[in-house]
Order: structure tokens, then C-alpha cells, then sequence
């Protein structure tokens, strides 16, 4: 009986936990920032609509929060490099559209339509998540459009290429 030792309960519960969180890189970045403030906000508008007279409109904001957590684990161990075939980035930029525009009709109709608190809370919290939404795809379709002008060939960043080809023309 003395020959099992009590396992270390604190140690496998955290290598668990870390290997689900994002990296603090990856969390401190302005696309890791975005992600996590997307969750939140669906995931807050999803709370709300369900306890609101709107609980129609529950189903938008639960397959945002369920969406953006699937991009936001992809991107933090990137599982999206592992497949070449997927255009990521597109996914993600369709994703960001989508969810903005509804969010935006949804919060119109929560906040005008239903006289209840928590459906102008919805409201409210899909009138935030719209902006953070639109503004994650405007910073992914600057960089499709950059990606796109180089005609796609290579991994360096645009504003260095935009350097090389600068100096070499005043040459």
C-alpha cells in the first residue's frame, strides 16, 4: 500500500489548461487581441439574447462564439498551417464579414423592437462585436490585398518587398 505515490494534482491539470489557452504571444498580438475580444463579445451577446425577449436571434451569436473559437485555436497552435489546401485567411475574412453584417441587423432589431433590458443589452454588446468584426476583416482583407499584389509567390512581409523594390528604382 505505501507503494503508490499521490500524483502531483496541480502539475496535469495545468499542462492540460496550456495546451488549450493560446501562447502569450500569440494572445498579445493584434489578430490573437481580436480574437479573444470576438469570444467574449459573442459569447456576452449569446448570454444576453438568450435571457432577452429576443431569444430568437440566440443562434447568430452562438455560431460566431463557436466560429471564432475554432479560427482562435487554429491560429494558436497553428493547425491552420498544416493545411496548405484551405485558404485560411479567406475563411476567416468570410467569417468576420458574415458575422458583421449580421450582428449589425440583429442589434438593430434587438434594440429597437423589443422594450426589455436584456434585449438592448444584446443590443448593445452586438453593436460592439460588429465594430470589432468589421475591423478584423478590414486589417485580413489589407493583407489579402497585399498578399494578392505580390501575385502570391512569396512569405516576406509586403513593406519589406515594398523597400527592396523602392531602393532598387532610384538606383
Amino acid at each position: 500500500m505505501g507503494d503508490i505515490e499521490a500524483p502531483n494534482s496541480s502539475q496535469p491539470g495545468q499542462s492540460v489548461l496550456r495546451s488549450v489557452l493560446p501562447s502569450k504571444e500569440f494572445a498579445t498580438s493584434r489578430k490573437g487581441m481580436l480574437l479573444i475580444a470576438e469570444v467574449a463579445l459573442s459569447f456576452i451577446s449569446f448570454v444576453c439574447f438568450a435571457a432577452s425577449a429576443a431569444a430568437a436571434f440566440v443562434t447568430v451569436p452562438l455560431l460566431a462564439f463557436l466560429a471564432t473559437v475554432f479560427f482562435l485555436f487554429a491560429y494558436s497552435t497553428k493547425f491552420n498551417e498544416r493545411f496548405k489546401g484551405f485558404c485560411f485567411p479567406l475563411m476567416d475574412f468570410v467569417r468576420c464579414v458574415t458575422a458583421s453584417i449580421i450582428f449589425f441587423i440583429i442589434s438593430i432589431m434587438a434594440v429597437s423592437k423589443y422594450p426589455d433590458g436584456s434585449s438592448k443589452a444584446a443590443g448593445i454588446f452586438g453593436f460592439i462585436a460588429t465594430v470589432v468584426f468589421a475591423l478584423d476583416f478590414y486589417l485580413i482583407f489589407n493583407e489579402l490585398a497585399a498578399f494578392l499584389k505580390q501575385g502570391g509567390e512569396s512569405n516576406e512581409e509586403p513593406s519589406a518587398q515594398r523597400d527592396d523594390f523602392s531602393d532598387s528604382d532610384s538606383d
